[in-house]
């Protein structure tokens, strides 16, 4: 069999799992795996220090010779009922502990036939064959709302381009065309302001460790549309050096992470390189600046030149210009698109109690 002409085949997703691509140029030596085939990886990782078991699932196909490629007995094994067994760190650890030597260089020292020396615990052909059917409807229900969540995300994507591009208005309670936009800049509608640093005075008290929450870039960068989350607080000490933010602010990062936002839903402190951008009243919504900050997220990225911590600055940000639709179509369009968030937000509970319904089962299974 020529195997030049085949491409290598990913069973599991390289960069994702082993932190690089492994694959070769020449692939001459590589192995053929075929749907339904077992596969053995001698690659570590943190989670599966011996390597990783996993199930060919996609197509056949070749891989490269880090990988070990076995068929699976039908008689007495199903292949998707294994691919399950192995999907648990314990047992795929358990499973390769006794078997694999390490080398100096961390490498696995085993080989392809001493990988199937050990033995696991199974019920009937029969009954693998059913648990494997039940867990794969589980699967497909996880993937089906995954592709849910996508469709939304493209349709909120698509509809906020349309909004703020003017291409879709809203109409008033009575079915009148609203006033048209007006081009402002953001000092114009909302109140601007850079956070404090926080320096401690050499033998002076520690600022963190109280009950004030303090905000730092990271719990930005992973709070979403709210933020009511924090990784530190701040002690009576720090709160003197800083100040105390109203929930209903807007934080924008101007360091690391550039242009994330986020809206506070707590009382927060938080340090100059974040700032809190507070709507006038009758000017503008916090809900609308933030959903405005996200479409043109890349926009205001380009504003930083060189340095970003130097250079996107709050003189940068308040002198950014938007258009701006009356309150009340701002109230419309957060409204709107409010609610596609919280479908898009339901869609990942769902996602998010299905895994944890089947992780629990697969422990419940098998450990």
């Amino acid at each position: 069999m020529k195997l030049s002409g085949k491409k290598p085949l990913q069973i599991v997703n390289q960069i994702e799992h082993l932190g690089r691509s492994y694959a070769g140029v020449s692939v001459h030596q590589y192995h053929v795996v075929e749907v339904g085939d077992i596969v053995y990886t001698k690659s570590p990782l943190k989670a599966n220090p011996y390597g990783i078991i996993k199930l060919n699932k996609s197509k056949t196909g070749i891989v490269s010779t880090l990988y070990a490629v076995y068929k699976v007995n039908n008689k007495i094994a199903n292949g998707a009922f294994l691919d399950y067994y192995f999907s648990l760190d314990a047992n795929t650890n358990r499973y390769l502990r006794p078997l694999v030597k390490k080398g100096a260089k961390n490498d696995m020292k085993i080989n392809n036939a001493y990988v199937l020396h050990d033995r696991i615990f199974a019920p009937t052909t029969a009954e693998q064959t059913r648990i494997a059917t039940f867990l794969n409807v589980l699967d497909r229900k996880i993937a089906e709302l995954n592709q849910k969540k996508t469709l939304l995300e493209q349709y909120k994507k698509g509809v906020m381009q349309k909004i703020y591009s003017q291409e879709l208005r809203f109409k008033d309670e009575n079915g009148k065309e609203f006033p048209k936009w007006e081009k402002k800049k953001l000092k114009e509608v909302s109140i601007i302001a850079r956070g404090k640093s926080k320096h401690r005075p050499r033998n002076a008290p520690s600022l963190y460790g109280g009950v004030y929450p303090f905000i730092q870039t990271g719990d930005i960068r992973n709070a979403g549309l709210f933020l009511d989350k924090f990784s530190q607080t701040y002690s009576e000490e720090g709160l003197r050096q800083s100040k105390l933010w109203n929930e209903d602010t807007l934080c924008i990062t101007i360091a690391a992470n550039i242009a994330e936002t986020t809206i506070l839903k707590i009382k927060a402190c938080f340090p100059d390189s974040i700032l809190g951008i507070i709507p006038k009243e009758k000017e503008s919504t916090v809900l609308f600046l933030k959903y405005q900050f996200d479409e043109f997220k890349i926009e205001i990225q380009n504003l930083s030149q060189g340095n970003a911590q130097e250079n996107l600055n709050q003189e940068r940000i308040s002198n950014i210009e938007f258009n701006f639709p009356t309150i009340g179509e701002q109230l419309k369009i957060t409204k709107f698109l409010f609610g596609i968030d919280e479908k898009i937000n339901h869609c990942q509970m769902q996602i998010k109690q299905t895994e944890l319904w089947k992780k629990g089962l697969l422990q419940k299974m098998f450990c």
